[in-house]
């Protein structure tokens, strides 16, 4: 637990949440072109340690071609209708939210490979694969929209569909060379002797690292829900000040006279001579006479 803390103290500094759009890449989008859209695409999939666990947990047990073309295909249509269709709709979510559910499809995948469901669940078999895959396209695809809706992707039109195609190609290039790279390593482990061994560690690491993501996108969650909370109410305040000066300033420069409640009251001064003392009686009691003084 305390590495677990220390891992999310580290990353809470230095921003290491998945899918996220540097203020140069906004730049740059301002900037270029379609090329540009196409290179951020590319570099999004290949930093997105997300959908490359994600991807390394569907490849690890095929070795045909066919299997590897079919489910990777299920995925790519999976993302490739949210990401386009949700972009150019303009439907989105909070990321952090879609990012942490991204990570539990990495545990998913993980305690799958493991025969969790069959071991532990009491499930005959596991769940259609392909067809989970498919599923977890559409979920992937949905967390690369939310970060890209917040590129200028330009007003609805033309121009807005070739920025978001552009950088669909973008992703699925930088998608075919982060897969070459991993069935090369996969088919190097499988041709070693310790290949059931390796699979127990990285399977089980897969749970831990997206329980881990899963933390991470929470604890961003936490923290941006606070600042937008407070940022409201600086707002409100700052709103109720500027009307309140804007009031005044109003008053200050009508030509009707201003209301006496907001005059600022003369001070009360009380005239301490004004007492009439022209007469003044005095009786003395013990001695049975009076005094009268004339001014």
């Amino acid at each position: 637990m305390k590495f677990i803390l220390t891992l999310l103290a580290f990353s809470s500094h230095h921003h290491l949440y998945a899918h996220g759009i540097s203020d140069h890449a906004k730049q740059a989008m301002l900037e270029g072109g379609y090329l540009k859209y196409i290179w951020l695409g590319a570099e999004h999939m290949l930093t997105g340690y997300d959908h490359l666990l994600f991807l390394f947990g569907v490849l690890f047990f095929l070795k045909s071609f066919k299997d590897i073309v079919q489910f990777i295909s299920a995925f790519t249509i999976g993302h490739c209708i949210t990401l386009i269709g949700a972009t150019f709709m303009g439907i989105s979510a909070n990321y952090y939210l879609v990012d942490a559910i991204i990570a539990l499809t990495v545990c998913y995948k993980g305690f799958d490979n493991l025969d969790g469901f069959t071991k532990h669940l009491g499930f005959k078999k596991s769940p259609n694969l392909i067809g989970m895959v498919f599923l977890f396209g559409l979920i992937h695809g949905f967390g690369l929209s939310t970060r890209l809706q917040e590129l200028p992707i330009g007003e609805k039109g033309t121009t807005m569909l070739m920025n978001i195609i552009s950088f669909n190609v973008g992703v699925e290039l930088g998608q075919i060379v982060a897969l070459t790279i991993m069935i090369t390593l996969l088919a190097g482990f499988r041709s070693t002797g310790g290949f059931k061994k390796f699979s127990n560690i990285a399977n089980s690491f897969l749970i831990f690292a997206g329980f881990y993501l899963f933390l991470m996108q929470m604890h961003g969650y936490s923290h941006s829900h606070d600042h937008t909370q407070d940022h409201n109410e600086v707002e409100h305040h700052n709103e109720h000040n500027h009307q309140t000066e804007e009031n005044l300033q109003i008053l200050k420069h009508s030509d009707h006279p201003i209301p006496e409640m907001l005059e600022e009251p003369e001070p009360i001064m009380k005239d301490h001579h004004d007492h009439d003392h022209g007469e003044h009686d005095h009786k003395h009691a013990p001695h049975g006479h009076s005094h009268k003084h004339e001014r």
